[in-house]
């Protein structure tokens, strides 16, 4: 018996390891070998359908038969599992039968719209927003998507920038968690599931940081300002796991983003060791030379391909050049193959090579349409991203049984305005979208009167509805009225000079304004705008973003206080577009900042004050909190020790309600100049009317470092405040010494 199982056990150990299950890096080597060259290239070829989701319209006549040789790797804006499928039979034609990855801008949704990312941020909810991503990446995968280009995660400062919209506002410190957050939501447990797709990190890197304001426009900044606020949003995100990143169209400091070997090669290849798939943004590669660093499209090849872009989408700079350039010598192969690779191995990952139509289920995709549990989580993140600016007299909230209200202005009754920019379209969801009128109805008794007015447009200058609109106010108990920017007012290719409520809204906000009623003012916006006197003058401000499907029961949830409203401002709001960009954690000056009243000789304006109109953070309640004085544990702290912070908290108001506690640090004396203030924790709680909690934070030599001027990160000894408080402006003020 002992040797019949020895030589069983000699057999089994010695049988060939082609038998035995290969890993992914040895099934993509596998393939690699069998490649042609162009057959190669084709793999970093990305097109998109033809029509239009998210970009424009490309036709070309071979296509089909570029899928069919083997001549394209992936396809964005294609949906639908019979779409997809219909397409992966295509690929399923040529020699190799290598399988396309399907990509889709999945920015705040996919069959269920939820906030756009400004407003989701607004939240301060991290797993709310990973919960939305959960949602997305479930429904998309189920509709034949592998791969996602979100999150955006730059850093934005500038509310002109209309791509402001699409991220998570001006703090590297609450970007970096809801880009973690993001991500975790899209990967799920993993690529592969079919519950989940592909993160796309973007766009990388200092997008944000438009000059301007103006769309595509250069980038001109340090590497100290690099490092130390843009590039660490990315950096949680690949730390989460995200499969893939996308340039940016910018460029950095003379350079292109797509071409930019600092960027690409160096850092986020060699430095922080990424393996993913590095992609272009739309025509990025091609846009090269457009930038002037690149006399055509050949050489903007050459660059994009050295610096490290793996995929060119939709500019056929790759397709058309990178083989005479390996030919040429130009072009080492081993790079060729490395963006192969990793390209391949996504592939893999997902287990198309085993499924080609793993993703392309009719049954799992009918059953992720119009899901209940879908919407009431859209309505949920709706509801917390709504942000109280104002509420003189204690408007809000109001009464289910009001005697009458008017709901004038252009957003009322509309309809697809409140799923905003990047969006995506079904011919059927028109039934599913709660406009802000049908909100409202939901809300109050059958006895009250609800009298609707437009008013207004949202961009032109008709004032023949202003009579019916003031009459209708006069005769309600109190008015609310929906003013904002169209939805395509802001979002790529959508800055703005002038961030004032477009058309006649402001006059007619005033004409509303002076019947003396009660008035409420919804603010539907993809960015910060400026507020006019007429509109202050507004009884109660609610900043409603445009907040997807459910925004009209979101919003009857907070006028009517099913929800007390909790939202804190992810970005500064200007008093004026004179002061763009404004941002929290600036850097002080050698002279003394000017204060309220204006001076001389100071930082500041001689006809404005400095600060925002809202400062970062801020966001009121129907409810009031107050803040006792910081307790720190102890006064130094040595390197390899943390700091504990305390404060109680107290719910002084007559309604239940969360908050949002806010840490803040400033270094004040460094070998670099540091920020005025930076976010370094926060915490959402819920106090019960009259309750108090105390609320600790941990600080440790990591929260304290900087990258000083050799781009090192370091701490240094010396003195800190530590502020917390209910925003960036209104806080407790403690100090401790690092030793």
């Amino acid at each position: 018996m002992n040797k019949l199982l020895f030589f069983l056990v000699t057999c089994l150990s010695s049988f060939p390891v082609f038998a035995q299950r290969k890993t992914i890096s040895q099934r993509v080597d596998s393939v690699l070998r069998l490649m042609t060259l162009d057959e190669k290239i084709g793999q970093l070829n990305q097109y998109s359908g033809d029509w239009e989701h998210t970009g424009p319209i490309t036709k070309d006549g071979d296509k089909q038969n570029q899928i069919r040789n083997g001549q394209l790797g992936s396809m964005l804006n294609v949906m639908g599992v019979e779409h997809t499928r219909e397409i992966q039979k295509m690929a399923m034609q040529s020699r190799l039968k290598i399988p396309l990855l399907f990509g889709q801008d999945v920015i705040h949704g996919f069959r269920t719209t939820f906030p756009i990312p400004l407003g989701q941020a607004a939240s301060w909810d991290l797993k709310a927003i990973e919960s939305a991503e959960r949602i997305a990446a479930t429904e998309a995968a189920a509709s034949g998507i592998h791969w996602s280009f979100a999150p955006m995660v730059d850093i934005a400062r500038d509310a002109r920038w209309g791509r402001v919209m699409e991220g998570s506002g001006e703090d590297t410190y609450l970007g970096s968690l809801i880009a973690a957050a993001r991500v975790k939501g899209f990967q799920g447990k993993g690529i592969g599931n079919t519950d989940a797709v592909i993160a796309c990190v973007k766009h990388f890197a200092a997008y944000g940081a438009a000059i301007g304001g103006r769309d595509y426009n250069s980038v001109d900044m340090s590497l100290n300002t690099l490092w130390q606020y843009y590039l660490p949003p990315f950096k949680a995100a690949l730390d989460a796991g995200a499969g893939s990143i996308m340039n940016s169209f910018n460029s950095l400091n003379g350079i292109p983003a797509t071409a930019n070997k600092y960027l690409v090669r160096n850092i986020l290849k060699d430095q922080w060791k990424f393996k993913g798939i590095v992609v272009s943004d739309w025509g990025s590669v091609g846009g090269i030379a457009r930038h002037g660093y690149a006399a055509d499209n050949k050489e903007a090849a050459l660059a994009a391909i050295l610096a490290g872009c793996d995929m060119d989408m939709e500019s056929r700079c790759y397709k058309d050049n990178l083989a005479q350039l390996v030919k040429e010598g130009k072009v080492n192969i081993s790079l060729v193959d490395d963006a192969v690779k990793r390209i391949l191995t996504k592939k893999f990952e997902l287990g198309l090579f085993d499924d080609p139509y793993k993703f392309s289920n009719t049954e799992r995709e009918a059953a992720q349409k119009f899901v209940p549990a879908h919407i009431e989580a859209a309505r949920d993140l709706a509801k917390k991203s709504i942000v109280l600016l104002q509420n003189n007299g204690k408007v809000l909230p109001l009464s289910k049984s009001v005697g009458s209200l008017a709901l004038i202005g252009p957003f009322i009754k509309a309809v697809r305005d409140n799923l905003g920019f990047w969006s995506i379209e079904w011919p059927d969801d028109s039934s599913t979208i709660i406009t802000q009128y049908d909100g409202i109805k939901n809300k109050v008794s059958p006895a009250t009167q609800l009298l609707y007015a437009k008013g207004c447009n949202i961009n032109d200058r008709d004032t023949s509805g202003f009579a019916a609109a003031v009459e209708s106010a006069k005769a309600a108990d109190v008015v609310i009225m929906s003013v904002g920017e169209a939805r395509d007012m802001s979002g790529e290719a959508k800055s703005r000079s002038n961030l004032h409520l477009p058309g006649v809204q402001q006059e007619l906000i005033k004409a509303i304004v002076g019947t003396g009623k009660p008035v409420v003012l919804l603010i539907n916006a993809g960015r910060p705008l400026v507020f006019s006197p007429e509109m202050d003058k507004a009884n109660s401000l609610l900043y409603t973003w445009w907040l997807g499907s459910q925004a009209g029961n979101a919003i009857g949830d907070v006028l009517f206080g099913d929800y007390n409203p909790a939202g804190k401002l992810p970005i500064s709001f200007p008093r004026t577009e004179g002061q763009e960009p404004i941002y929290y954690n600036h850097l002080n000056t050698g002279h003394a900042a000017a204060s309220d009243t204006i001076a001389f000789y100071v930082t500041g304006y001689i006809d404005l004050r400095n600060s925002p109109k809202y400062p970062f953070g801020y966001g009121l309640s129907y409810s009031t909190f107050s803040y006792s004085e910081l307790l720190l544990e102890t006064k130094e702290m040595r390197k390899n020790e943390q700091i504990h912070i305390s404060v109680t908290v107290t719910n002084t108001g007559n309604f239940d309600g969360e908050e949002t506690v806010q840490l803040y640090i400033r270094d004040m004396a460094a070998s670099i100049a540091r920020p005025v203030k930076e976010l370094k924790g926060l915490q959402k709680i819920f106090l019960k009317k009259g309750d108090s909690k105390r609320v600790s934070f941990v600080l440790s030599e990591a929260d304290l470092k900087f990258y000083n001027d050799q781009l090192k990160y370091v701490s240094e000894p010396g003195e800190f405040k530590v502020f917390v408080g209910t925003n960036s402006d209104d806080v407790k003020e403690g100090s401790f010494r690092l030793l």
